[in-house]
């Protein structure tokens, strides 16, 4: 290995930049510009052209370049593509009709659910708010009539009439002569589960086509909604088993539906006359066993279940229907039942034929009549063996009201509301209903008349009906809608009148909560602090506040949606004391969080105002301090990402002093989240560049001691990091701001705990949570911070590229993983430095620091190191390319060879004879086994080439017809 002699190739940086500049060239455009739209003509091929004519697809100029966006769609728009896509369907219909009377039924069904419009909060919304409110610890029971199965199945029937009345007659004795079965002591969810299995049950025996038994199922079912011997329960169970009234009269309206679209489906708008016979009597045959049933309430339930199946038989069947069917209701004594049966007919009837507002209205007003039976002795004596108080009662009535309500205030003009207020009026303010109407109309009529319904509530009496939840319910209204400006302050103060004087903690927040968004939305911070300051007063005794979480975070929801201003926000008196009551660990940071996620997205501003830092603090140190060990990290990073976005906003402006103060204490209150002393490291750095921009690099002796104390709190602040990759990374950064800032001594420190730090990298990292090696990551670093050492000065204390060799001689002892050409990878690295730095100008330099160009000067010695070190790199890669062909790693050492011939090439003096000989070896040898890449090569030769046409570098031309292509064959 001694035999080669490294000498670096002198180079002139300036004169290599300006040959590799393009050359400047004319361009004539003409007509061509390349923002200018291409027109493109598509000119079909016509029926009647003559023969052998033809048709140019596109009329463009052939000197202009082609529209690339235009080029993507290959002649075709996207349009034109559906289009003839939808043109050829017809001749491509050659799908199942079992699938496709699914699809006709599944899109009648969208098209119907539409009927009523998107503003219309159907009745899937409100079942899972009601069987969450009314629930009970009372032991249920069911009881059902089981009959035996006789298996007979609904159809057509024989020819016969008497032979049809019979048949079901005798079906209809075989449903409610059949064997009883009480199931006992049931809990609310084993009774839920049991009305689930009733469902399923009742699937299953339609789909085996026992229709009898599924009707059965309905039947008894309905016979359930009787009963009200858990009377607070009662608004569940009729959410619970109208889903299998629900179900079954969906099963019966597509059973009748796909008997009329054999074999064209039938219109989603068919009449009358689009169904055949079967269809019809089918239908038919349905209606005449429901009028069978004995019972009322389960005929009225199963007969308005479907009700829909009318469309099949009459144009105004259900037009007939539904005044009957509300007719029959009058019929049922007990009022909470009543109630319900209403709400469903209501609910049948808006999916059917929502313009029939006369019977809508019809209900309500037959409801409103009921309202005297509350007062009655059978209710009372009810209540009293049930211990049920009246307020407690009437709440049982809301759903059922409420929904009539929507259902009637549908898209009805503002003088409806009018009149229901009259109404309402006549009724001595029946705080029921008035509640259930603010909560059924537009908010915008009830905002408008949001004074005249305190004065109702006022007026109501709050024995029945407690005043809060009418507040309650205007509130609600108040909060989509504003009021006229002029009342709104009367209006504020008349409801918080009420609010206050509620003894019951939750039900004084529940209502206070729904009040704050009408408080933040018209008036200022004043007002806001003086409605946080009563909800303190109110939750603080017995800690009533720990029962109140969710209401208490919805308060911080709704200021922080009209307070963007944190400057005003955290100025309220109250608002940091309305935080100390969220004492549960979990709570007290999602609130936190949710405040730090507002703050980051509205502070566009940089700040250094100390009301908002220092809530901002407080704020972070809460989340920071709930971290512990059993703290995910998926959690970690994302309040550190938080704390992050905070740190961002921060700046003292010229005051550097303070922002680094503020950094050290940042330091010590976030010492557990390594993202946050990640970013004031570099934030102390970027401090530090900052003050050199300042300065304009001449740093006078207070900003240079400040420089240095920055460079201090990063190199205190980087040994604390976990991660080593972070740390390698920071040591270099800080390394490398450092000098920038002539602090020689500090940068020093900086490079020597680097290479310090490099052999204690594992060969494998953690990255997302997948183990991956760590090679290619380390190889990054090592040329970052080659490239950073051409700048560096030696330390006159050390010798020649101490940190260079230092950096070596770690390389050369860190244990590689096997089968790696690693090590010699970095070797090939350090071989452009090393030339670089014989150089008499560098490639580059920072200002004000002198580099080994000025401290050496060209020294022939500094310039033997320099080459002794080449050599013996050359040496230790030649001796790794020897041992690839040992263990026949052929693909691994052509790839070497290349690499280190082409480190000869740009760097090394080939008209040395010995250098340029081993430029040509490495060349054969990389070419030896045909594993090289081809246009790799060709393109290497084509440059060897070039430059040896350039001056000075005629020694080449010698050298390139040395260098022969050799095929794989």
């Amino acid at each position: 290995m001694a035999a080669v002699q490294w000498r670096s190739r002198e180079r002139n940086y300036e004169a290599e930049l300006q040959r590799c500049r393009p050359e400047a060239a004319p361009i004539e455009f003409g007509d061509y510009h390349p923002l200018k739209p291409i027109m493109v003509t598509d000119s079909k091929t016509r029926r009647g052209t003559r023969k052998g004519s033809t048709s140019s697809s596109s009329s463009s100029s052939s000197s202009a370049p082609p529209d690339p966006l235009s080029s993507m769609l290959d002649g075709t728009d996207p349009l034109s593509m559906f289009a003839a896509a939808s043109a050829s369907q017809p001749a491509a219909a050659a799908v199942s009709h079992s699938s496709s009377m699914g699809d006709l039924g599944r899109k009648r069904r969208e098209k119907e659910e539409e009927a009523v419009g998107p503003d219309f909060e159907p009745w899937s919304m409100k079942r899972g708010e009601i069987l969450a409110r009314f629930t009970t610890t009372e032991k249920l029971s069911i009881n059902l009539c089981m009959g035996s199965d006789k298996g007979k199945a609904l159809g057509p029937g024989s020819s016969a009439v008497s032979e049809k009345v019979r048949t079901r007659l005798e079906e209809l004795d075989d449903l409610e002569e059949g064997s009883q079965k009480e199931l006992l002591n049931l809990s609310q969810q084993d009774y839920a589960n049991r009305i689930e299995e009733l469902n399923q049950s009742l699937k299953e025996a339609w789909a085996s086509d026992q229709k009898v038994k599924a009707l059965k199922i309905v039947i008894q079912c309905s016979k359930l909604l009787s009963d009200t011997a858990v009377i607070q329960f009662y608004p569940s169970k009729f959410v619970l088993i109208t889903d299998i009234l629900d179900t079954f009269g969906r099963l019966v309206y597509d059973r009748i539906w796909s008997m009329c679209s054999d074999p064209r489906p039938l219109p989603e708008s068919f009449t009358v006359e689009d169904v055949n016979d079967t269809a019809k009597e089918t239908c038919l045959n349905w209606f005449f066993k429901i009028a069978s049933i004995r019972e009322l309430l389960p005929r009225l339930y199963v007969e308005a279940a479907i009700l829909k199946c009318n469309r099949f038989l009459s144009r105004t069947g259900i037009q007939e229907t539904l005044p009957r069917l509300t007719a029959m209701i009058r019929g049922i004594g007990d009022p909470l039942v009543a109630a319900y049966a209403r709400a469903y007919l209501c609910r049948v009837g808006v999916e059917v034929a929502p313009h029939l507002k006369d019977s809508l209205n019809r209900n309500f007003f037959d409801l409103l009549a009921t309202f005297r039976q509350i007062g009655g002795e059978s209710v009372q004596n009810l209540l009293v063996v049930q211990r049920v108080e009246v307020p407690e009662y009437l709440t049982l009535y809301s759903p059922a009201i409420n929904w009539i309500l929507q259902c009637i205030a549908y898209r009805a003009p503002e003088v409806l509301l009018t009149e229901m207020m009259d109404r309402c009026k006549t009724m001595a303010n029946n705080a029921l209903l008035l509640n259930s109407i603010m909560r059924a109309f537009r908010p915008e009529f009830v905002a408008a008349r949001a004074t005249d319904f305190i004065g109702m509530i006022k007026d109501c009496d709050e024995s029945g009906f407690p005043k809060h939840l009418l507040f309650g319910s205007l509130g609600r209204s108040l909060a989509c809608a504003d009021p006229p400006e002029s009342e709104r302050l009367s209006i504020l103060n008349e409801a918080w009148k009420v609010i206050t004087k509620v003894r019951s903690p939750q039900d004084y927040i529940g209502c206070a909560e729904v009040w704050v968004e009408f408080t933040c939305r018209h008036f200022t911070k004043r007002e806001v602090n003086t409605v946080l300051a009563d909800i303190i007063k109110h939750l603080t005794p017995d800690r009533a506040f720990e029962d109140a979480y969710p209401q208490l975070q919805s308060v911080i929801r709704r200021i922080l949606t009209y307070f963007h201003d944190f400057s005003v926000l955290f100025s309220m008196e109250r608002f940091l004391p309305f935080l100390d009551m969220f004492q549960k660990d979990g709570v007290r940071v999602e609130v936190c969080k949710s405040i730090m996620e507002v703050f980051i997205k509205h502070q566009v501003e940089l700040t250094r105002d100390p009301v908002i830092l220092n809530a901002m603090l407080h704020i972070c140190k809460t989340m920071h301090d709930s971290v512990n060990s059993l703290t995910l990290e998926d959690e970690k990073r994302s309040l550190a990402l938080l704390i992050v976005g905070f740190m961002r906003t921060v700046s003292f402006g010229r005051d550097f002093e303070q922002q680094l103060s503020f950094c050290v204490e940042a330091r010590a209150t976030f010492c557990n989240l390594e993202p946050v002393l990640v970013q004031l490291v570099h934030t102390v750095n970027q401090l530090a560049m900052e003050t050199r921009r300042v300065m304009r690099g001449s740093h006078s002796r207070k900003t240079a001691a400040f420089v240095r104390a920055c460079a201090a709190y990063s190199f205190i602040t980087i040994p604390s990091l976990s991660s080593i990759f972070t740390r390698l990374n920071l040591y270099l950064l800080s390394g490398q701001v450092a000098l920038a800032n002539q602090c020689l001594s500090q940068a020093d420190a900086f490079l020597k705990a680097a290479v310090s730090v490099l052999p204690e990298v594992p060969h494998s990292i953690s990255i997302e949570g997948k183990l991956r090696s760590s090679e290619s990551f380390l190889l990054d670093f090592i040329n970052n911070f080659l490239a950073t050492l051409l700048v560096v000065p030696d330390h006159p204390e050390h010798g020649v590229l101490y940190l260079v060799r230092g950096l070596l001689n770690i390389v050369q002892d860190y244990t590689w993983e096997e089968n790696t050409d690693a090590k010699v990878r970095v070797y090939l690295s350090a071989l452009p430095l090393l030339a670089a730095m014989s150089q008499e100008t560098f490639l580059y330099s920072i200002p004000k620091v002198d580099s080994n160009e000025t401290l050496y000067g060209g020294d022939p010695k500094f310039l033997s190191e320099i080459n002794k070190l080449c050599e013996t790199l050359i040496g230790q890669i030649l001796d790794h390319l020897k041992a690839l062909a040992r263990d026949e790693s052929a693909r691994r050492q052509s790839a070497l060879a290349f690499s280190l011939f082409g480190v000869l090439l740009a760097h090394g003096d080939l008209r040395n004879n010995k250098l340029s000989q081993l430029a040509v070896n490495l060349w054969n040898l990389s070419h030896k086994q045909g594993l090289s890449d081809t246009r790799l090569s060709v393109r290497t030769l084509e440059h060897v080439k070039h430059q040896a046409q350039q001056p000075g570098m005629a020694h080449l031309s010698e050298a390139a017809q040395r260098l022969s292509l050799q095929t794989r064959t």
